[in-house]
């Protein structure tokens, strides 16, 4: 599984509109309360499920897979620095809501048939897998050359990784969840230099620096565009 270790660190993934609203649109798919029981795989520092908590005053920390070890994950959340498939290996609960957001890619395709069903049996009554992944068409995200090529041999992937996860799900509904982003230049640099996004996690550092430059030409000081996600839903 490849490592991505910054995707909300400083970037619109990690603002306060961007949580509120994906957390908005989160509670439309599946109605909790304080009583619920929440499993983030692939939480990174947490920050989502954490509002969740602070927002329903959740009885039960939810509890957020990671395999990077970040040190600065939200307090109101219980972490796991864990392969999720050893940490279902131990788990003895069943879960409200299950969710995979922008994710699964990252694992290998046997391994996302496996994580998939896995999910389904860990699921309690009318609960849901909210399983979320970049826009496969028409997609926004501002890129340089080699990056945009990288991005779309990724929606390429991504596109056959959705029917697979549809083939297995069977029963489910499907919905976009969109974000306007405002950023600045300067900022977004800093987010590539991090490499925020999968498509960047195997570009040296002069590709990165090549691809900066392109960006700093290419576009104005402040980058608008539309930062859109597919979701399946599956209710169990």
């Amino acid at each position: 599984m490849k490592l991505l270790k910054n995707w909300d660190n400083k970037t619109w993934l990690s603002s306060s509109s961007y949580i509120k609203s994906f957390n908005s649109f989160v509670l439309k798919k599946k109605r909790l309360n304080k009583n619920s029981e929440i499993l983030d795989i692939g939480c990174g520092r947490g920050k989502i499920i954490g509002f969740l908590f602070r927002k329903l005053k959740l009885n039960k920390r939810p509890i957020g897979v990671d395999i990077v070890n970040h040190k600065d994950v939200d307090k109101s959340i219980d972490f796991r620095n864990n392969n999720i498939f050893n940490f279902f290996k131990n788990n003895q609960f069943k879960y409200d809501l299950i969710m995979i957001k922008q994710t699964l890619h990252l694992f290998k395709e046997n391994e996302r048939v496996n994580l998939i069903k896995i999910c389904k049996n860990n699921l309690k009554k009318n609960g849901v897998l909210l399983i979320l992944s970049l826009n496969t068409s028409k997609n926004e995200i501002p890129c340089f050359k080699l990056m945009k090529q990288k991005l779309s041999r990724g929606l390429k992937r991504d596109f056959k990784m959705l029917s697979l996860t549809r083939k297995i799900l069977k029963n489910y509904k499907i919905d976009k969840f969109k974000f306007k982003v405002s950023i600045t230049k300067i900022k977004y640099i800093q987010m590539l230099k991090q490499k925020y996004i999968s498509c960047l996690i195997n570009l040296n550092k002069k590709q990165v620096n090549k691809g900066i430059k392109e960006i700093k030409n290419l576009y104005p000081k402040r980058i608008l565009f539309e930062d859109t996600l597919i979701c399946i839903k599956y209710k169990h």
